[in-house]
């Protein structure tokens, strides 16, 4: 019924919307040419089948429905954890210092990420499992104007 680049015409339009508007397209695909199957639809396209039944829904019913794309994925730690900016503060202000020869508006901090880290669970009470990795608090340590300086080996 329909040649492979006819196929390959649909699929590519379909690739270059989003959201609502690509449901749509492939719901009226799906109307015109698969008597609104959407397996037949997955089957011969490759498009997902979930998808092509939403905007099936979507076309029948009128009713758009609104993709939260800014839901998605995992959110940033100190929106997660408000307070461990401050808590950080806290604990790193006291082990830090100005550079020495003022060539920057930096503090360098005496303490490791890891150490941070540490005190977070021992002394503010933060549940190991609910705190970023080292790395990412020494992303946030850099972003809140502190180096960290690599601890010297101790010379045997």
């Amino acid at each position: 019924m329909l040649t492979d680049n006819i196929k390959s015409t649909f699929k590519d339009a379909a690739q270059k919307l989003t959201g609502n508007r690509k449901r749509g397209f492939m719901a009226k695909v799906t109307e015109d040419y698969f008597d609104s199957s959407a397996r037949i639809a997955e089957t011969v396209l490759g498009w997902n089948r979930s998808c092509v039944q939403l905007g099936l829904h979507e076309r029948r019913t009128g009713i758009v429905c609104v993709d939260n794309y800014q839901a998605r994925g995992r959110h940033k730690s100190v929106e997660v954890l408000p307070n461990l900016e401050a808590d950080i503060r806290s604990l790193v202000d006291a082990q830090s210092q100005a550079d020495p020869k003022f060539k920057s508006t930096f503090l360098y901090a005496r303490i490791s990420a890891r150490a941070v880290r540490e005190a977070l669970v021992s002394q503010k009470g933060y549940e190991d499992s609910k705190l970023p990795s080292r790395q990412t608090l020494g992303e946030i340590l850099n972003r809140l104007g502190y180096r960290l300086k690599k601890h010297k080996k101790p010379s045997h």
